[in-house]
């Protein structure tokens, strides 16, 4: 890989990792900070919520609660999830009556105060969408393995780049041995020849 597309690479699996890290923390980690996350699945709140957005959602004491502020809450024994807006509070019988800001009129059934969630605090517009797709299949798995494949595809340049310097290590290493132990004999070999010739000057001066 030359220099070009490594930089290139760099900065792709760079983004790549930010975008994951961004969705992890604000999927996952509102959790660790007691927000609760859902998405908008009808526009009866629009023009605030819009199909699709993800809204954080905290807990709070259903006392506090009053006419005018969204709620999000249990609708039914099938624990489907709604988001209205408070129109009027009975706090005698621990009733909120509620309504779509987009609706005509008011809610059929009131809302038990042991039935509310809480109260929407913030939202990212779509990120709905994204939560959907990578908590239930197929997408979770898509998720995991493009999760995995993006850690292979990170590091694997690097290990690549290290097993062929170490490849080109020990191929330096046994060729300067090669060239060590040739050395060696050479010297050896000059030494046997001087020998050789001190012997044949030795035999020549006795003679």
């Amino acid at each position: 890989m030359n220099n070009t597309l490594k930089k290139v690479w760099n900065i792709v699996s760079t983004i790549l990792v930010i975008v994951i890290v961004f969705c992890a923390v604000f999927l996952m980690g509102s959790r660790l900070i007691g927000y609760q996350c859902y998405t908008v699945i009808s526009p009866s709140m629009e023009p605030n919520y819009s199909v699709g957005d993800l809204i954080y959602v905290k807990q709070v004491d259903p006392a506090t609660i009053k006419a005018g502020d969204v709620i999000t809450f249990i609708i039914n024994e099938d624990l489907a999830i709604g988001t209205h807006r408070v129109v009027r509070v009975d706090a005698e019988n621990q009733r909120f009556y509620t309504k779509g800001d987009a609706n005509q009129v008011e809610d059929q059934a009131p809302v038990h105060y042991n039935n509310v969630i809480g109260v929407p605090k913030f939202s990212i517009p779509k990120l709905g969408y994204v939560s959907d797709f990578v908590q239930h299949p197929p997408g979770m798995y898509i998720t995991i393995a493009i999760g995995v494949i993006l850690i292979i595809a990170v590091f694997l340049p690097d290990m690549i780049g290290k097993k062929k310097k170490d490849d080109e290590g020990e191929e330096a290493s046994a060729v300067q041995t090669e060239i060590d132990t040739a050395a060696e004999e050479n010297e050896k070999l000059k030494a046997e020849l001087a020998q050789l010739r001190a012997e044949m000057e030795s035999k020549k001066s006795e003679n």
